[in-house]
C-alpha cells in the first residue's frame, strides 16, 4: 500500500511539470513573435516604405523625362540589352489578364494580407525573411497604386484580322476612327481607323518602362531574344518573392535536420 501511494505521488508532480512545461513554450512562442518586436516592424516597413518610394519616383521619372513618341528611339542604357522607354501595361506580368483590373485589384490586396499574417506568425530573428515581405509589400503597393489611380483609354480593335490593344488618351472620335495620343499628354496622335471596328474603355493601367530586349551577334547574323518590359516593383515582387522561397527552403531543411 505503502508503494503505491509513493507512486501516485510522485507521479503527480511530473504532470504538472508537463503542464508547466507547455504553457512556458506557449508564452515563449508568443513573445518572440516579429508582431510584438519594434526592429523587425522597422524592418518590414522601412523596407516597403523606401522600394515604394523609389518605385514611384522611377515611374514619375519615365514619365515625365523619357520620350513619349513610340517611333523614336529609346534610351539606352545597355547596348543590346536594356533600353528605357514608356509603356503602359492594362494587364498583369506579360501583359496577361488585359481587362481585368478589379482581379487585379482584388488580388493584391488578399497578397498584401497574406505578407502581414506571415509576419506576425514569423519569429523576431527572421530578419532576411522580414526583408522579403518588405520588398513584396513594396512592389506590391506600387502597382496597385498604378492599377487604382492611373487610369488611360484602352483601344481594342482588329487590324488586319488580328487582335490589338493601343492604350493612350483619346483626343477625338468620328467617322473616320479614333485618335489617339500618348498618355497623359495626348502627344504623338495617331489614327485607329473605324473599319478596325475600336471600342474604348478607361481602366487602370501599370506604368512600365524598363525593356530587356538582349541580341546576340553572331557575325552578320543577329539573334534577338524574346523582349519584356517591367517596372521597379515587378523587380522587388521578383527579389522578394525568391527570398521566400529560400527562407522556406532553409526552414524545411532545418526541421529535417535537428541535429
Amino acid at each position: 500500500m505503502t508503494d503505491t501511494t509513493g507512486s501516485c505521488k510522485s507521479g503527480d508532480p511530473i504532470t504538472d511539470q508537463g503542464a508547466a512545461g507547455q504553457t512556458g513554450v506557449g508564452t515563449q512562442g508568443l513573445s518572440e513573435s516579429a508582431g510584438w518586436h519594434l526592429p523587425s516592424h522597422l524592418r518590414l516597413w522601412i523596407t516597403a516604405a523606401v522600394g515604394l518610394g523609389l518605385d514611384l519616383w522611377t515611374k514619375d521619372w519615365a514619365f515625365t523625362h523619357l520620350e513619349s513618341d513610340p517611333n523614336k528611339d529609346p534610351l539606352v542604357i545597355i547596348p543590346d540589352v536594356m533600353t528605357f522607354r514608356q509603356s503602359l501595361n492594362p494587364g498583369a506580368l506579360f501583359g496577361l489578364g488585359k481587362g481585368l483590373t478589379a482581379v487585379f485589384i482584388a488580388a493584391s490586396v488578399l497578397a498584401l494580407a497574406f505578407v502581414l499574417f506571415l509576419f506576425v506568425h514569423s519569429g523576431r530573428h527572421r530578419r532576411s525573411l522580414h526583408l522579403a515581405l518588405g520588398l513584396v509589400l513594396a512592389g506590391a503597393l506600387g502597382n496597385l497604386y498604378d492599377r487604382t489611380y492611373m487610369i488611360a483609354d484602352v483601344v481594342r480593335c482588329s487590324a488586319g484580322g488580328r487582335r490589338d490593344t493601343f492604350v493612350g488618351k483619346v483626343i477625338e472620335q468620328s467617322d473616320r476612327g479614333v485618335v489617339l495620343g500618348s498618355w497623359p499628354s495626348g502627344a504623338h496622335p495617331r489614327l485607329i481607323r473605324a473599319d478596325w471596328g475600336p471600342e474604348i474603355r478607361q481602366q487602370g493601367v501599370v506604368r512600365d518602362f524598363i525593356k530587356m530586349e538582349p541580341r546576340i551577334r553572331l557575325g552578320s547574323r543577329t539573334i534577338e531574344m524574346w523582349p519584356w518590359v517591367f517596372n521597379v516593383a515587378d523587380s522587388l515582387l521578383v527579389v522578394g518573392v525568391g527570398l521566400l522561397m529560400l527562407n522556406f527552403w532553409w526552414e524545411r531543411r532545418a526541421s529535417r535536420n535537428p541535429e
